[in-house]
């Protein structure tokens, strides 16, 4: 039977991997582009989805992630810079993952705002809720962004509109 750690890794690398086709389609004077004035920039958006990639080794290896002391938003300006993040990011996260105690999994994690807690919940809600569904959420946003600018869109679960015949 696979294990917590091992199904994760695998889930990891597909949606890492995922983001790679996105960043793939990207240039510099893409990130920018803003498809309403309340949006964020395509570079805000896509720092964002790389730094959710990247609080995995966080989230496994602090139980508390305080947004007010632990949080700098990552502000790219260049594609190039976007995709050594995630990839230093994705690195990072296998080393820990590979060292993490399968016991762990239901340690109890907390995100806060000084002394507002925003969620308690065990650490693999918090890689599973926190941070995947949310870069997804937000990548599905990128991929809007990419279709608004015209830019061929990648299947990132099946073939796209854009790849089938």
């Amino acid at each position: 039977m696979m294990s917590i750690k091992e199904g994760f890794l695998v889930e990891l690398e597909r949606e890492t991997n995922n983001t790679k086709r996105i960043l793939d389609r990207l240039k510099d004077e893409d990130l920018n582009f803003k498809p309403h004035e309340k949006s964020m920039a395509l570079g805000e958006l896509a720092g964002h989805v790389v730094e959710l990639h990247n609080w995995v080794s966080g989230a496994l290896t602090r139980n508390d992630f305080n947004l007010a002391t632990d949080y700098t938003p990552f502000r790219p300006s260049t594609v190039a810079e976007l995709k050594s993040a995630l990839e230093e990011g994705y690195k990072k996260n296998e080393q820990t993952l590979d060292q993490f105690p399968e016991e762990e999994w239901f340690t109890k994690w907390t995100m806060r705002v000084d002394n507002y807690v925003i969620g308690e919940m065990p650490k693999l809600g918090a890689l599973r809720f926190v941070i995947t569904n949310h870069l997804i959420h937000h990548r599905g946003q990128l991929v809007v962004y990419l279709r608004l600018l015209d830019i061929p869109v990648p299947g990132l679960y099946g073939p796209s509109a854009d790849e089938q015949k």
